[in-house]
């Protein structure tokens, strides 16, 4: 055993405590102390970061990590801080720092003080960081996130390009040590031939993560009520929410909250203290559950994360594959469930609409992948490890049943002789199309591209008519990973015929393909809705109970029907079947303070009912949902009883007098007292506001339009609007 090798088992265990290395650790490591230019990839979990932080500890001078994020660099000065004597061990170098920590900074390089230097690269484009930089001993240069200089990585930044040039600026025999979790073979060529190091030693961890499950769920209108039940179903456990936007973070968080789940909101639009606040009660477990845009997780090493869910699916497969890689990094469960639905897709190719063509082709490819792994009907560990350029191996590789797809597996059928006239269309066309324009000369539908081809009137064109587009993308996609037809990167996805499927054509065999699924149904096909526009109604027999009900409860208590519930929220007591008064309270139009006033008759008459008749009931209503506007509520609340005039409060929110009443209306149906005495003695006198109060004792109906018809026209519908929630405020609240 060399000196080194005796010095870098004793440096793990002096620093880090590690008996022994993990996985490709030792060999890459030795390679970096040997002085050797490295490429490492090696997936989230596998222990990357102490691949340059054990040798620059134990080298002579300072070793220079270029990182994409300030919270990244943090984060990992602070590790190093805690394993070493020596504040100074450890240092960023960023426009967060002022003056007097740039020196102290410098003057510990200098000391030889200062081991790992953390620097974002707009740091070294500054002169005289350079010069000071080529003053000192420089151990080795590291680029973390190291995709991140390809525009085909899922998260290129232009000022990646430049770090070769400055490095050589800074000197010239420096040692680079390139290091990246998620890359295909594509993007590590580009990385390789940007930092110059094509002769650098290649180290590849396996993309196969067996212990994490991945799961794909068709984007439904109730998704956070889906969320919300999964989420309950691992009580106690951590996990993460990916949103794309902030608003969502915001709105899901809050649902999470409402159901008794302790769960935080992370997002870039958060003032800095509060989000240090939430990712620290995250990994002190003071709360189990963070909702984030993808600003969070980037260093984040909370080993035991359990789940990790996208309530949108990302832009590309890197993306997800990094962001479920938080899962289950102790080797322990984690589950990936993700939503998929084609409109979000859509949406995010409009976002790219304003941006250069050829990012836009590149953003589409990498959409057009993720559309790829949701839609997909085979192993989705399998597609995953293909992208990656990585084969598995049914025999030996390990996690093979831990996908909705391997794990509930679809109908297969006979595709040979599909397959070969899809490779021999492939061919005939001389290798020209992607997928999307080679379905259309399948199926005989022309485009600007085919006609310009003549592709048109060739005469296998139309060939595979028998079948419908959604067929043959299947087909292509399982073609694909069967490694009969390969994509063309550089020509962004343009399918060619390599060997393996040139063999195939000459001596076909059998091909198994498995149904794909079928993702693009409208939001609520098949779910029955209570709705006011619907009246669907999942029980007619309990409604017309529930309608007794109330209309004997109303004459005792000398109220019309309308005031104890609403039919809306009849219909949705008949679907939803609640038997307790938390479950009624979250009805539709149904708060706590109605729930309580006039519901234990209700859930009495539902109890006896679902038992007399056996019904499943449905579960969806023990999630509360707090509605994406409740904030707006709680202001206006405030506001009324501040008697603050309703003009005001309208136009503070953005809103016309007609959406206020609204707001007012929902905030009054669902059993909150909102006193407007206020506003309405300003606009009805004393015998108005009798003659519509009388009016609405007695009517059957608080239906606007009968009062209007009522009244030929001698009221505004604003003003009658105004009155009904006085009347259901005093009497029914």
């Amino acid at each position: 055993m060399s000196i080194k090798e005796i010095d870098i088992h004793s440096a793990l265990k002096q620093y880090f405590g590690f008996s022994k290395f993990k996985g490709l650790q030792e060999s890459v490591i030795k390679s970096v102390v040997a002085g050797e230019d490295v490429f490492v990839i090696m997936p989230t979990g596998g222990g990357k970061s102490l691949c340059y932080q054990l040798p620059a500890l134990i080298s002579e001078g300072t070793a220079i990590i270029v990182s994409p994020l300030i919270a990244l660099m943090k984060n990992q000065v602070d590790a190093i801080r805690g394993i070493s004597k020596e504040d100074g061990v450890a240092h960023v170098l960023n426009s967060s720092l002022n003056k007097t920590e740039i020196r102290q900074v410098k003057e510990d390089i200098t000391n030889g003080v200062t081991k790992l230097l953390y620097v974002a690269p707009e740091s070294l484009t500054k002169e005289e960081h350079v010069e000071f930089l080529r003053s000192v001993t420089i151990s080795f240069m590291a680029v973390d996130e190291a995709h991140c200089i390809s525009e085909w990585g899922h998260d290129f930044r232009p000022e990646y390009r430049n770090l070769r040039h400055i490095i050589k600026r800074i000197g010239d025999n420096i040692p680079i040590i390139g290091l990246t979790a998620t890359a295909t073979p594509k993007v590590q060529e580009d990385i390789l031939k940007s930092l110059d190091i094509t002769d650098a030693t290649c180290f590849k961890a396996s993309f196969n993560r067996p212990n994490l499950y991945y799961e794909i769920r068709p984007k439904t209108k109730n998704v956070d009520a889906d969320i919300t039940r999964f989420v309950k179903s691992n009580e106690g456990k951590s996990g993460i929410i990916y949103c794309l936007s902030r608003k969502r973070v915001e709105e899901l968080a809050q649902v999470l909250q409402v159901n008794g789940i302790k769960a935080v909101p992370y997002h870039a639009g958060l003032d800095p203290k509060t989000r240090v606040k939430h990712q620290d009660m995250f990994l002190m477990e003071d709360c189990d559950v963070v909702v984030a845009t993808i600003a969070f997780g980037m260093g984040i090493d909370k080993p035991d994360v359990r789940f990790v869910v996208h309530h949108d699916m990302p832009k590309s497969i890197e993306s997800y594959y990094q962001e479920t890689g938080r899962a289950g990094r102790d080797g322990g469960e984690g589950h990936c469930l993700a939503y998929y639905a084609y409109k979000d897709i859509e949406k995010l190719e409009k976002f790219m609409s304003g941006k250069p063509v050829a990012e836009q082709e590149i953003g589409h490819a990498l959409l057009q992948e993720v559309v790829a792994f949701a839609e997909s009907s085979v192993s989705r560990r399998k597609f995953i490890l293909h992208y990656f350029g990585e084969e598995f191996d049914n025999a030996t590789g390990e996690g093979g049943e831990m996908d909705d797809n391997v794990r509930y597996p679809k109908k297969q059928i006979e595709a040979k002789t599909h397959v070969l006239t899809l490779l021999e269309t492939v061919d005939a066309t001389k290798e020209k199309y992607k997928s999307k324009d080679l379905v259309q000369v399948l199926t005989g539908k022309t485009n600007a591209m085919i006609s310009s081809h003549k592709t048109d009137t060739a005469a296998f064109f139309g060939i595979g008519s028998d079948k419908d587009k959604r067929y043959w993308m299947a087909l292509i996609r399982q073609v694909l990973v069967a490694g009969y037809l390969k994509k063309d990167i550089e020509t962004y996805g343009v399918l060619r015929l390599p060997e393996a499927g040139r063999d195939y054509m000459k001596a076909p065999s059998s091909f198994m393909m498995t149904e794909d699924h079928i993702f693009d149904v409208q939001p609520d096909d098949g779910i029955v809705k209570a709705s006011k526009a619907s009246g669907a109604v999942a029980d007619e027999r309990l409604m017309l109970m529930l309608k007794d009900l109330r209309k004997s409860n109303a004459k005792k208590l000398g109220v019309p029907p309308f005031v104890i519930f609403q039919d809306p929220s009849l219909e949705d007591m008949a679907l939803k079947y609640p038997i307790t008064l938390e479950e009624l309270s979250n009805v539709h139009g149904v708060g706590d303070g109605k729930a309580k006033k006039y519901g234990s008759d209700f859930i009495e008459l539902i109890a006896q009912y679902v038992d007399d008749n056996d019904i499943m009931r449905p579960d969806d209503f023990v999630v509360k949902s707090t509605g994406s506007n409740s904030a707006i509520k709680l202001y206006i609340i405030q506001n009324v009883d501040r008697k603050l005039p309703l003009t005001d409060i309208a136009s503070s929110k953005g809103m016309n007098m007609s959406d206020l009443i609204k707001e007012m209306e929902a905030i009054v149906f669902s059993g909150t007292k909102l006193n407007i005495d206020y506003w309405v003695d300003e606009v009805l006198d004393e015998d108005q506001q009798e003659e519509i109060h009388d009016y609405f004792m007695e009517s059957q109906t608080d239906k606007i339009s009968d009062a209007i018809t009522e009244f030929e026209g001698d009221y505004e519908e604003e003003d009658l609007r105004m009155y009904r929630i006085k009347f259901i405020s005093e009497v029914g609240n």
